[in-house]
């Protein structure tokens, strides 16, 4: 999983890093900024991780619609793709999800997840009704 362009690029910005946290003020700045630094680093790792994942077990196809559904409703992109990771951490995947299959998992998934609206009418006397 080392990619060399991805250790190059984390290596450039520990640099970057590097040469801003030089420029800070005390200490305890420093420090705060550090440890914000090093949240979101792993916060940034932690999503490469998934992104390089969904890559091994999704399709062309399936990533670009997932990636469009992303656009459109990007909390069941993210819904749809922990369903995927998951199936695949537990070996229920055993080949690469084809878009077609990726469609059917949609489809479950909405039935499962279908909202039903429900309307209630409350209806307000006006102060000049009179019930005598």
């Amino acid at each position: 999983m080392a990619d060399p362009e991805l250790e190059a690029i984390r290596q450039r910005r520990m640099q970057e890093l590097m040469a801003q946290r030089g420029g800070m003020g005390t200490q305890t700045q420093q420090q705060n900024a550090g440890q914000q630094q090093a949240q979101e680093d792993a916060k940034r790792e932690a999503e490469e991780r998934r992104q390089l994942m969904l890559t091994q077990i999704l399709s062309i196809e399936a990533r670009e619609r997932l990636a469009r559904i992303a656009l459109v409703k990007p909390d069941k992109a993210r819904g749809v793709e922990d369903v995927l990771l998951r199936a695949a951490q537990m070996g229920q995947i055993s080949e690469k999800v084809s878009e077609e299959k990726l469609i059917t998992l949609l489809e479950q998934i909405n039935t499962q997840t279908s909202k039903q609206t429900k309307v209630t009418i409350q209806r307000r006397r006006s102060v000049l009704e009179d019930d005598d």
